[in-house]
């Protein structure tokens, strides 16, 4: 008989809906039973692509022992990670301050008064590795929760202090320049893995922050980090070399094994990074891949409804990784003998294999002199092995695929609509601006309600109130359609997210931006601050957009939220964790710079000019488009010339003459050094 979650529309708690485990969704009739009743809580946090999560439950959750234990003596929470980040990053801590590490499946004990006591990630049913059974462990919290409680009560207290402390920012103000860039690069050299690029050791989870940073700031040493960590990614089996898009993380230093499960945020972020060193390279590979990214999140993550699903499994028919791996045999059953032996001699695919059972992830470190030894030009290979991939993808499509979470959550669709809105600018490729304002229609009309957005939706429910990541992303997104589009409606959206994340989630006393808005009688603290991990902080996300809108807006106050949050965030104690807001620091700290064209948005020459901003790498440029019912305060001023579309390149408030060739502007541009 279902559970409590049969009711939820998160996938990853459908997945529980039949254990026999009397599992509640987080909300008042558990906490109030939890009270009443004077029980300790489990809670269980993870999401529907985490392997993991999968192996405790058909190990521990589905088996009636374990299930009685859990009934019995505890009252059984699951929470979805990413419809509820906000306890995600309270209780992580806690387990992270207990054990010195983290991971998901997270699981907590709690006091009724929500105050955590124990906690770990993943433990087997059975002792394993110096891991308790997680039956024996059940059976011991109870009896120690039933002799000795109080001392659990005590060390719930001084945890809970613990957090709170570590909670709420670093407070001091600490002045931020140039030489931060300097500490961290210095950083960066020091973990850079020359053989297989990236930063440290297994497992490598994808570098584009610490990619961005080099390319904005590194010198050409660094730049040769920055391409070889691109690459390396490329090459290894991480990249999904059929469909496009990558995978979670390697499990090895060499990016060969992935850890299968495909995010949209993931991809989102490394498509930007990859059109960003296609444009500050040229180097067409980048192009090529950037290109794959986004069109996996048109064909494999799209809602019909124009949002974007959150993740791909890594498991499918019970096997992890078994949609991606090849045998040779199975490749000559789609190729035949003589493609086949090319494609796996491309792809790395051998008889002994080079993950479970014999088979083969895709890769691409053998083939990069495959072209030298059949003698044959690179592009000439090339062109075939995409023939042999398109076969090879259709024959994949057969397969059982990977279960996916199709919950749509605002801060991932933000990232993914700046990742469109970006495509359209850099490839010039009109599917993707129409798809950035699909998603950003679908995200205003579906989760924008009554002047307060909305974190998730799935089956025709939005719910859950916005986090400060989802005001920012979103905001950020809006800016990167806005200059793709040119459509001022999202900008002036922009604007409405940003003055609701002040009102919400500024700290008016120190600085600094709250996770969540306050009151919420739920949380036992109100978190602040946070580092950059797989997706920018909250606070880096809510900078960016700030900053960017205080440019295009001229709203001063939001460029002043942002030096106060940048002062208090602590980045100047640690540097190397904070990489993406050093990003937004490091235009904070440029001299802005401004290019407005003005002229009608499908007049070729208008594009043009417009096309010359979008062709290299300029880090932190505004741009703006002048049409006739424009009223923008960047705009004032400024028109076309005798009629003809014409380019204002502006700095610090000083703008050189307009200009309507776009060989002179991109002499311009050139000339004015904005690497500085």
């Amino acid at each position: 008989m279902p559970n409590r979650l049969a009711q939820s529309t998160s996938p990853y708690l459908l997945q529980h809906a039949n254990n026999p485990v009397d599992w509640y969704p987080w909300g008042e009739e558990a906490l109030a039973k939890a009270r009443r009743e004077n029980k300790p809580i489990f809670l269980s946090i993870g999401y529907s692509a985490c392997h993991w999560c999968h192996v405790m439950e058909h190990e521990s959750f589905e088996h009636e022992d374990i299930a009685k234990l859990l009934n019995t003596h505890f009252v059984p929470i699951k929470v979805d990670r990413e419809e509820r980040p906000d306890l995600d990053e309270i209780y992580m801590d806690a387990v992270q301050a207990l054990t010195g590490r983290g991971g998901w499946p997270m699981s907590v004990w709690l006091m009724p008064d929500l105050k955590p006591f124990y906690g770990g990630t993943y433990f087997p049913r059975e002792p394993r590795r110096g891991m308790p059974g997680f039956g024996q462990l059940l059976t011991r919290i109870a009896e120690i929760w039933r002799e000795r409680p109080e001392e659990l009560a005590r060390d719930a207290g001084e945890l809970t202090q613990t957090l709170i402390r570590r909670s709420s920012g670093f407070g001091k103000s600490s002045p931020l320049d140039g030489t931060i860039f300097k500490t961290t690069l210095r950083q960066l050299r020091s973990d850079f893995d020359t053989q297989w690029g990236g930063f440290g050791s297994a497992p490598k989870f994808p570098a584009h922050m610490a990619v961005e940073l080099l390319l904005r700031r590194g010198d050409p040493q660094d730049r040769v980090m920055a391409t070889r960590t691109l690459d390396a990614m490329w090459e290894g089996g991480m990249y999904d070399h059929l469909g496009g898009g990558f995978a979670r993380y390697s499990v090895d230093e060499q990016w060969l094994v992935p850890h299968f499960e495909k995010m949209l945020y993931d991809n989102a972020q490394l498509a930007s990074c990859y059109l960003k060193a296609f444009q500050a390279t040229g180097n067409a590979r980048y192009q090529a891949i950037a290109r794959e990214t986004l069109d996996y999140l048109l064909h494999d993550l799209r809602d019909p409804l124009g949002g974007f699903h959150s993740s791909e499994d890594a498991d499918s028919e019970g096997e992890e990784g078994k949609f991606y791996a090849f045998t040779p045999a199975e490749i000559e059953a789609v190729l035949g003998p003589e493609d086949s032996a090319l494609f796996c001699d491309a792809f790395g695919v051998t008889a002994r294999g080079n993950f479970e059972h014999g088979k083969s992830v895709l890769h691409r470190f053998s083939s990069l002199d495959l072209a030298e030894r059949l003698g044959v030009s690179l592009e000439a290979l090339e062109h075939r092995l995409n023939k042999l991939r398109r076969r090879m993808a259709e024959a994949r499509d057969c397969r059982v695929r990977p279960g996916k979470d199709d919950k749509v959550l605002a801060s991932w669709n933000g990232l993914a609509l700046s990742a469109l809105a970006k495509g359209y600018q850099v490839l010039g490729d009109e599917r993707y601006l129409q798809a950035a304002e699909a998603c950003a229609e679908f995200l205003h009309r579906v989760l924008w309600q009554n002047g307060t957005l909305l974190r998730a939706y799935r089956n025709g429910t939005a719910h859950v109130p916005g986090f400060l990541e989802d005001y920012g992303a979103v905001a950020d997104g809006l800016v990167d359609l806005y200059e793709a589009g040119f459509e001022v409606r999202w900008l002036r959206w922009a604007e409405e997210l940003a003055d609701g994340l002040l009102a919400r989630f500024e700290d008016d006393r120190e600085g600094g931006f709250y996770f969540t808005e306050a009151g919420q009688p739920d949380l036992i603290l109100r978190h602040k601050g946070g580092w950059d991990g797989a997706l920018p902080s909250g606070t880096t996300l809510a900078c960016r957009a700030l900053l960017r809108l205080s440019r295009h807006l001229d709203r001063s106050e939001y460029r002043t939220a942002v030096e106060r949050a940048l002062a208090t965030s602590g980045l100047a104690q640690g540097p190397r964790a904070f990489l993406a807001m050093l990003a937004v620091l490091d235009d904070l700290l440029r001299e802005p710079m401004e290019l407005v064209v003005a002229g009608e948005k499908r007049d070729p020459r208008t594009q043009a000019l417009l096309a010359v901003g979008r062709k290299s790498y300029y880090p932190g440029m505004v741009l703006s488009l002048v049409e006739a019912d424009s009223s923008l305060p960047l705009h004032a001023g400024r028109a076309t010339l005798r009629g003809e579309p014409a380019a204002y390149l502006c700095r610090s408030n000083a703008c050189l003459p307009p200009v309507t060739d776009p060989g002179v502007l991109e002499t311009l541009l050139m000339a004015a050094d904005l690497s500085s």
